[in-house]
Formats: structure tokens, C-alpha cells, sequence
């Protein structure tokens, strides 16, 4: 029998380019993006940020994963939660395992420390899904979903959800409304305009602050500024 190799490091940071690649032009993108967040809300401490998207496929894993690290990167302390009790993919991700998550949290069949996994990026760690329960909206919506929030506060500067597309399923709405800002993500050329509108009015709906849009799988051509000024690395 031949013995399955495990993934490297690098296969893994292929998805996060703000830690393989921080010179390239997407990395210095999630940079713009956490300082427009920073600013978006300059009255009010921004601590809990939920990442959505439309319709499946279209980023908000990949994208919420990597502003995890460029939060960590800026020496924040960083949790990333895979709220995707559906669909979970924060495990792959970092190479971790899923035994116990974010679903036995809310069920009060682990603790905090049961569950927190370090990563190889400083200052972030994460919380995978956990098994998929039956009701994943319930427990999103739950008594146990408001007190982990408040745990965490105590010891996170930033706390980021990854949930489920808005125009599948209701959990995106549910946790929105918990949180002190919402990035909707949007896959530049398959998105349709009609779904990003309902999005955001679902989103508007479940009375979340959306602070703004990620516009993925945009193509810079090769004469484009931001191109040559980051050596046309991609």
C-alpha cells in the first residue's frame, strides 16, 4: 500500500496569498480592505466581522481567511470561526482537524480551550464548524451563540465569522445582526447583479451594518498601475 502524502504548508497557503505571497497585488488588497474597515467605523471598536456572500462559490471562505491573517499581520489577536455549519471549510484550510467545533460549543459539549486550534500564522487561531448539526440556524441564533461572543471578546481584538451564502439558507441573517459589521463578497464575472441586490436586502432586512463589498476574481491586466508598482506579481 502506498501511504498518502500529507499536504505541505505551502499547498495550504496556496489559498492564502496573504501569507505565500504578501508582496503580491491581491495581498495588498486585503491590506486596503482591513484599513477600510478599520475606518469605516471611526466612533465605534469594531470587534466582531462577518463574511458572506451571495450564492456558493463565489470567495467568502478564502476571502474571510485571508483578512484573518492581515488582521494577525497588523498584530492583532485574531479568532476566524467557521460559522458554516452547512458547508465547512476553515479546517482544510489550516490542515486541522474537525472533531470538535463550533456546533459542540453552542451545544455546551466543549469549551472554549477544547476547541481553539493555534495556526502557523502569529496571532491567529481559529474554531472550525465541528460536527453539522440538524439546526444550524437555531444554534446561530441561540442564548450560547451571544455568550460565546462575549468570551471571546475578553480575549480577542478581532473576531471573524464565516457563514453560509444570504440566499441559500437564513444563518448569514441571524448572525449578521449580532455583529458590528458584515463584508458582503461578490465573484467578479459570475455574480449575478439581481442576487447581489437581494443579498443586500436581506442583509438590510436582518438590520446588519453592512460596511462595504469584496469583488473577487478580478483579472488587473498587466498595464494596470498597481500591477507594475507590485513587479507584476500574482
Amino acid at each position: 500500500m502506498f501511504k498518502k502524502k500529507k499536504k505541505s504548508l505551502q499547498s495550504v497557503a496556496r489559498k492564502l496569498v496573504t501569507v505565500a505571497n504578501p508582496k503580491a497585488v491581491v495581498s495588498e488588497q486585503f491590506r486596503t480592505v482591513r484599513t477600510n474597515i478599520n475606518f469605516s467605523l471611526p466612533d465605534e471598536e469594531l470587534t466582531t466581522l462577518l463574511v458572506t456572500s451571495s450564492a456558493p462559490s463565489e470567495g467568502k471562505s478564502t476571502s474571510a481567511a485571508n483578512l484573518a491573517v492581515v488582521f494577525a499581520q497588523a498584530k492583532k489577536k485574531v479568532v476566524l470561526i467557521d460559522a458554516d455549519l452547512r458547508k465547512p471549510t476553515i479546517h482544510h484550510t489550516f490542515q486541522k482537524m474537525n472533531g470538535a467545533g463550533l456546533s459542540n460549543l453552542l451545544t455546551r459539549q466543549a469549551s472554549l480551550s477544547d476547541v481553539l486550534h493555534t495556526t502557523h500564522v502569529e496571532g491567529l487561531q481559529i474554531i472550525t464548524s465541528g460536527p453539522i448539526p440538524p439546526n444550524p440556524a437555531e444554534l446561530l441564533g441561540a442564548k450560547s451563540m451571544d455568550a460565546l461572543i462575549d468570551e471571546l471578546k475578553k480575549v480577542f481584538d478581532i473576531i471573524i465569522f464565516d457563514v453560509p451564502p444570504v440566499l441559500l439558507v437564513s444563518d448569514a441573517q441571524i448572525l449578521a445582526n449580532k455583529c458590528d459589521g458584515t463584508i458582503l463578497v461578490l465573484s467578479s464575472g459570475s455574480t449575478e447583479k439581481e442576487n447581489a441586490l437581494k443579498a443586500k436586502e436581506a442583509l438590510e432586512t436582518a438590520k446588519a451594518r453592512i460596511l462595504g463589498t469584496i469583488l473577487n476574481n478580478f483579472v488587473l491586466e498587466k498595464e494596470h498601475y498597481y500591477y507594475k508598482y507590485y513587479g507584476g506579481e500574482e
